[in-house]
C-alpha cells in the first residue's frame, strides 16, 4: 500500500496546474451564442477574486461556505476559492427539500451560502433567521449587493494569498443522501481528496487532451472529486452541463472523449440502441448481434465463425459508427461508478469501441477506492484497488460466506469521520482504521473485486436465503419497458416488486397493439400491459437464482423522483418511502 501521492492538497494542486497550463481551455459554458471557454489562467483569476470577496464577507480559515446549485462555473469558482482559503465547502442539491437544506446549513454552522437563482435564494432566506451562524445568502444571478457579481467586485483588488493547507485540514463536508435517516456530513481532508486524485491520475488513461461533459452533480463525490478535481489535475477540460435533459443536445456539440456517468445513463443507452435495432430489417439485426458476439469472442481470444468475423467490420460501418456519432463521434472512455453496472451493458458499450472503466468507492472513501485500469480491466468487476488503497473482506458480516464479505477500505481516501456524529463514525470504523463500507463483495482469482450487494439493503426470505436487491433491480431496468424497479420480500415467502414502466416505450407499444394510448392511466391499468411486464420480468431474470425470482408485482402510477421523495439526489431509491407509498399494495400480493 506504499504510495506517495503526487499532490498533498487541493490548493497546491490548483496552483500547479494553473501555472503549468495557463492557456488551455478548462470550463466550457453555453449560452445563446454557443460555447465559450474559460482558460486555466482565467479561472485562476476568478478564484483569486472570489477568495478575496469571501474574506470581505467575513469568511476565515476553517469557516464553512455552503452552496446550493447545479453545476456551473460559479460553483467551481466557489469551491477552489474555499480550498485555497482554508475554508470548508458544503455542497447541496437544488432538488433537495427546504428541511434538508436547513438541517445541513445548521449542522455545518455555515457562515455564507451561495445559491443558484432567485427562487432558491427566497427559500433559503425564509428560514435563514433561524440559523444563528448564517450571515450571508449570495445569489449567483442577482445584480444587487447580495449577488455573486458584487462579491467578485469586492474581491477584484485581490490581496488575499492562497494558503497551503495542512494534510488533515478539512476541505469539504459532503452530506450523504439519507436513504435511511438524516444526512451525515462526511468530513474529507485535503489529503483525502488530493490523495484520491493522485491515485486516479496514476491509473486512468486520461490526459490533458481529453474533454468530458460534466453532467454528474458536483455536489456528489463522484462528480465533484473524481471528475471535477481529477480532470483539473490533468490539465484537461470540462464542458458544463447544468441539467441532465440537455446531455444529448450538448454531447453532439462538445464531442467529449470521456464520459463520467452512473449505470442509469448507460442502461438507457443500452435499452435505446436495442430498441432501435429491433426495428431494423432482419439482416441488419443479425449483423448487429453477430458483431457483438464476434467482438466479445475476439477480446477473449476465442474462435469465431466466418459469419461473426465478417459481421464486425460491417457492423462498425453500418451501426456502431452511427451509435458513436450520437455521443459526438470522439468518445473513447466510459467511466461508470456510484452503483454496479450490469455486465451486459458494460460488454455492450465496450463492444461498440468505447472502453469501459468501472470503478467503486463512496463518499466516505473520497470517491474511488478501486477501478479497472488499461492493463487490468475485467468487465463485471470494479477492478483492483487504487494506489494507496487496500481492501479486505469481512466474511463474517451479514450475507457473508466463503467467497463474499463486507468490503473494508484502508488508505489514503478514508474520511476523517462524520461531522457532529462520533457514534456513527465509530460504527463504520474498524480498530485498525479501516472503513466498513456496508457493501458486499468478492475477489476473483486474479484479484479483481466484484460488488455483490449492500448489507443494509440485504434481506432474508422465509426460507433463510439472503437477497441483494440492487443488482437485480438494475438488471430489470435493461428492459425497454421498465424504467425503475424495487424488490421487496423481507421475512416473506417470495419476492414481489414495484415496477415503474417506461411510459414513452409503453405508449408506443400500446399504439402498435391497438390499445388506448391517449391516457397513461389506461395504459398502466391494461391487462395486456401486465402481461408484457410479466414477460419482461421473466426475460431479464433468467440468470437469477430461483428464490430471487419475482412472483407478483405492482405497477406504479408515478416515477420514483426526488420531487416525491422516493429518490435521493444521487438517484438511489429511498426504499422506506416507496414502501410507505406502495407497502399496502405489496402486502396484498401475499394474501
Amino acid at each position: 500500500m506504499t504510495f506517495e501521492p503526487r499532490f498533498a492538497d487541493l490548493a497546491t494542486m490548483f496552483h500547479d496546474v494553473v501555472t503549468k497550463y495557463p492557456d488551455r481551455p478548462l470550463f466550457g459554458t453555453r449560452d445563446k451564442a454557443g460555447w465559450s471557454w474559460t482558460t486555466y489562467a482565467q479561472f485562476g483569476s476568478l478564484v483569486e477574486q472570489c477568495r478575496a470577496g469571501l474574506v470581505k464577507r467575513g469568511v476565515e480559515r476553517g469557516d464553512r461556505v455552503a452552496v446550493i446549485s447545479n453545476n456551473r462555473l460559479e460553483w467551481a469558482t466557489g469551491a477552489y476559492a474555499c480550498y485555497t482559503l482554508g475554508a470548508v465547502y458544503v455542497p447541496m442539491y437544488e432538488s433537495q427539500l427546504d428541511a434538508e437544506w436547513k438541517f445541513i446549513l445548521g449542522d455545518s454552522d455555515a457562515r455564507l451560502c451561495l445559491v443558484s437563482g432567485d427562487a432558491v435564494a427566497k427559500r433559503v432566506r425564509a428560514f435563514a433567521g433561524e440559523l444563528p451562524t448564517l450571515q450571508h445568502v449570495i445569489d449567483f444571478d442577482a445584480a444587487d449587493a447580495n449577488g455573486f457579481a458584487a462579491l467578485m467586485k469586492d474581491g477584484a483588488a485581490g490581496g488575499v494569498p492562497a494558503i497551503t493547507p495542512a494534510a488533515d485540514d478539512v476541505a469539504i463536508f459532503i452530506y450523504t443522501s439519507g436513504t435511511t435517516g438524516k444526512p451525515k456530513g462526511v468530513r474529507l481532508s485535503h489529503a483525502n481528496l488530493a490523495g484520491n486524485v493522485s491515485g486516479f491520475q496514476a491509473v486512468v488513461p486520461i490526459d490533458g487532451a481529453h474533454r468530458s461533459l460534466a453532467f454528474l452533480p458536483w455536489a456528489h463525490v463522484y462528480g465533484g472529486s473524481i471528475e471535477l478535481s481529477g480532470m483539473i489535475s490533468l490539465g484537461a477540460s470540462l464542458a458544463i452541463c447544468e441539467k441532465r435533459e440537455r446531455i444529448l443536445e450538448y454531447i453532439g456539440e462538445v464531442k467529449p472523449t470521456v464520459l463520467f456517468a452512473v449505470p442509469q445513463i448507460w442502461n438507457r443507452i443500452y435499452a435505446g440502441v436495442q430498441a432501435n435495432v429491433a426495428e431494423k430489417p432482419k439482416l441488419i439485426r443479425n449483423i448487429f448481434h453477430a458483431a457483438l458476439r464476434s467482438r466479445s469472442k475476439q477480446k477473449r481470444g476465442q474462435s469465431r465463425s466466418f459469419g461473426e468475423v465478417i459481421s464486425l467490420p460491417l457492423a462498425k460501418m453500418l451501426i456502431f459508427g452511427k451509435v458513436k456519432q450520437r455521443f459526438g463521434g470522439k468518445l473513447e472512455f466510459a467511466c461508470s461508478g456510484a452503483a454496479a453496472l450490469s455486465p451486459d451493458v458494460a460488454e455492450f458499450v465496450d463492444n461498440l469501441g468505447i472502453d469501459v472503466y468501472e470503478g467503486y468507492g463512496m463518499t466516505e472513501t473520497s470517491g474511488i477506492a478501486c477501478c479497472n485500469q488499461p492493463h487490468a480491466r475485467r468487465i463485471g468487476t470494479v477492478g483492483k484497488p487504487l494506489p494507496g488503497v487496500e481492501i479486505k473482506l469481512d466474511h463474517q458480516a451479514p450475507g457473508g460466506d466463503a467467497d463474499n464479505g463486507e468490503i473494508i477500505v484502508y488508505g489514503t481516501g478514508v474520511m476523517l469521520g462524520y461531522h457532529n456524529q462520533p457514534e456513527e463514525t465509530e460504527k463504520v470504523m474498524t480498530p485498525d482504521a479501516g472503513l466498513r463500507t456496508g457493501d458486499l463483495g468478492r475477489f476473483d482469482s486474479d484479484g479483481f473485486l466484484a460488488v455483490t450487494g449492500r448489507v443494509k439493503e440485504l434481506y432474508k426470505l422465509q426460507n433463510g436465503k439472503y437477497v441483494a436487491p440492487a443488482p437485480l433491480e438494475e438488471k430489470l431496468t435493461l428492459s425497454p419497458f421498465i424504467a425503475q424497479a424495487m424488490l421487496h420480500g423481507s421475512d416473506k415467502p417470495y419476492n414481489v416488486a414495484v415496477i415503474v414502466p417506461n411510459l414513452q416505450n409503453a405508449q408506443k407499444w400500446a399504439e402498435e397493439n391497438g390499445l388506448d394510448a391517449t391516457s397513461s392511466t389506461a395504459i398502466l391499468s391494461s391487462p395486456k400491459m401486465r402481461e408484457l411486464i410479466a414477460k419482461e420480468l421473466e426475460k431479464y431474470s433468467t440468470d437469477w437464482k430461483s428464490y430471487e425470482r419475482i412472483k407478483k408485482f405492482v405497477i406504479a402510477d408515478e416515477e420514483f423522483t426526488t420531487a416525491n421523495d422516493m429518490l435521493t439526489p444521487t438517484l438511489k431509491v429511498k426504499r422506506r418511502n416507496v414502501l410507505k407509498r406502495y407497502g399496502g399494495d405489496l402486502d396484498k400480493l401475499y394474501v
